[in-house]
Parts: structure tokens; sequence; C-alpha cells
């Protein structure tokens, strides 16, 4: 994908959802904005490291979806570092579902969300 297709894709993006506008914050963006914060605090991706694995980490997710709630959106409680291919895979799919993906170490669904703890 070209950078110019990639800039016209992530502006539909923000136009169908105003609150990717805030992506674009100076306290977000900025040079001392909070990812940037976010990734000197932790530098490598959290996801890897609790597989044992040492990733850097390029991205700053929102553990709890803000959906345009600024307290959530600002919370660096809320942030988690990550790697791009845990992005723009699992984390997408958690989102998707709505249940975070992994089990225990019975084989059992970690999320009470989890479609099987609703039984």
């Amino acid at each position: 994908m070209t950078t110019q297709a990639r800039r016209d894709r992530d502006a539909l993006r923000r136009e169908l959802s105003p609150h990717r506008k805030l992506y674009d914050l100076a306290i977000w963006r900025g040079r001392d904005g909070l990812r940037e914060q976010q990734l000197a605090r932790q530098p490598l991706c959290e996801r890897c490291l609790s597989q044992g694995k040492t990733t850097l980490a390029t991205t700053v997710n929102h553990r709890e979806p803000h959906k345009g709630d600024w307290a959530l959106f600002i919370d660096p409680v809320n942030h988690e570092s990550v790697c791009k291919e845990h992005h723009d895979s699992t984390i997408k799919a958690e989102e998707n579902r709505g249940y975070t993906i992994g089990t225990d170490v019975n084989g059992r669904p970690v999320d009470p969300n989890h479609p099987w703890n609703a039984r």
C-alpha cells in the first residue's frame, strides 16, 4: 500500500469514527505526548513479554477501548505498549469479539466475558 493510499484510508476511518481524531492531538502525538511517554516507560511489547519474547513496541494500545471517552483516552493506566503485529491481529480480534483471547493452565478462557464462561 502506498503512503498516499494509507493516508486516504486513515482519513476515511477518522471521518467514519470521529473519536479517531483524538490521535491527531498534540497531547497524544506530540513530542512529549502520551504516546511517547508510554513508549519511554515501556519500550517493549507487553503482549510479547507475557509470551517470553522480547519485541520492540511501536504502538500504544488502549486496554479498554475509549470510543471517544476523554478520561479513558488520556489515562496512562489504560495504555499498553505493543508491537504492530499484536495490535493489528490479536488486539483487533479481541475488540471485534468482545473478549480477551487466552486460556489459563487448564485451557479455560481467562476472560469472564468469553462465551464459554456464560455456561
